[in-house]
């Protein structure tokens, strides 16, 4: 039985381009990066250069690559690096994010509240972040934002742009924070060019290995030392990540964010066009108006969020996991949960909705056959579970 993959904002297999850099780096570079003999700095030359290509795939202009374990481990950093970086910050110290975030983003957040931070969170009902409600949020207390580029339950572009605006106005002294990790290798992102302070992207989301992140930096928050560390030691990575670098993982990492930024245009035409080839089939499958796609008003091209005519998600996942698809019922870190994922509830569904909604994510390999076939096995769950139902 063929395996159909369409899970990829969950992770994407390793291209053949980062496994080849991995294995290669693995065996002739194994180095420490802060050893100062030969293989040493042979190590420290190889992360220096996936630095910058990393840098390159995010604009180019400016600003540091701080290379984490992960997404999740880079949005941490983000957050509490600059939460703690001014003792002011403790004192009525607002910082504003949105309803539905991932949990990397949303977890740090709630523990800050705890500690007395004012987290303020706004709403995105319908994919779209409430003009006024971030308006009335943005006061001069407010000395970070963090919200994320793309949804990764909905495909949900956000406006970063006029979310930047409007802090330049209300808040100039805020801090903007972005989780890209749905969004880079999808959609074009110039970290600097955009006004971004600080922008999280992961590794195992564009075809490189799992287990390696980043966080890019911009230089006017370096110089403000408006970040300190989150984890303490060797004080590796500029002293903002202790810890030995994984040299094949960042070389691994770099040579797919290059690949990425290079073909994104092919590559988000071809997501694009499998998605709406997807979306062209829905009015011919049993369930409609009950069978219906949660459409954001700015989506991203590899994202589909799909209600299924009172059906539960998990169990639409089994049917469709027998016969070799395999699709999600909300995003790997939660999917585990007992409750409905929260930027469903945010998009506007209901419980019972969101607990009917299964998220497809196409990558640039996926064929129109595939969806076809996809399309077929769901018309034959949809007739089947209803049945049981």
């Amino acid at each position: 039985m063929k395996t159909v993959y369409f899970d990829n904002s969950a992770t994407t297999p390793l291209s053949p381009l980062a496994r080849d850099t991995f294995l290669r780096v693995s065996t002739e570079s194994w180095g420490n990066a802060s050893s100062l003999h030969t293989v040493g700095l042979r190590a420290h030359e190889i992360l220096e250069k996936a630095r910058l290509t990393l840098r390159r795939a995010l604009g180019g202009t400016g600003g540091k690559i701080l290379f984490t374990g992960s997404g999740s481990e880079a949005n941490n950093l983000a957050i509490f690096g600059r939460a703690f970086a001014k003792p002011r910050f403790r004192r009525g110290g607002r910082i504003l994010t949105t309803l539905g975030e991932h949990a990397s983003v949303a977890m740090p957040l709630a523990a800050l509240r705890k500690e007395g931070f004012d987290v303020v969170e706004l709403p995105t009902r319908g994919g779209q972040i409430d003009l006024a409600a971030l308006e009335d949020a943005l006061t001069p207390e407010v000395f970070l934002v963090s919200v994320m580029t793309v949804n990764n339950e909905t495909g949900a572009c956000y406006d970063l742009r006029t979310l930047r605006a409007c802090m330049r106005e209300r808040a100039p002294q805020a801090v903007l924070h972005t989780d890209a990790t749905q969004a880079f290798g999808k959609i074009p992102l110039r970290a600097a060019e955009s006004g971004w302070d600080m922008v999280t992207v992961s590794a195992h989301k564009i075809g490189g290995p799992q287990g390696c992140g980043a966080l890019w930096v911009s230089d006017s928050l370096l110089r403000n030392k408006g970040l300190v560390p989150f984890v303490l030691g060797g004080g590796q990575e500029e002293g903002f990540r202790s810890g030995t670098e994984n040299i094949p993982g960042c070389a691994a990492f770099a040579a797919a964010a290059e690949e990425a930024d290079r073909l994104l245009p092919s590559r988000a035409a071809q997501m694009q066009r499998l998605s709406e080839r997807l979306l062209s089939r829905l009015p011919d499958l049993p369930g409609a108006p009950g069978l219906h796609p949660n459409l954001p008003p700015c989506r991203a091209p590899h994202i589909l969020s799909l209600t299924l005519p009172d059906i539960k998600s998990e169990t639409m996942l089994h049917f469709l996991s027998a016969r070799g698809f395999c699709i999600a019922n909300g995003s790997a870190c939660s999917s585990h949960g007992r409750h409905a994922p929260a930027p469903l509830l945010a998009f506007g569904l209901t419980e019972r909705e969101a607990d009917c909604t299964v998220r497809i994510s196409f990558s640039h390999e996926n064929t129109d056959e595939e969806v076809d076939l996809f399309c077929d096995a769901l018309r034959e769950g949809l007739d089947s579970l209803a049945r049981i139902r």
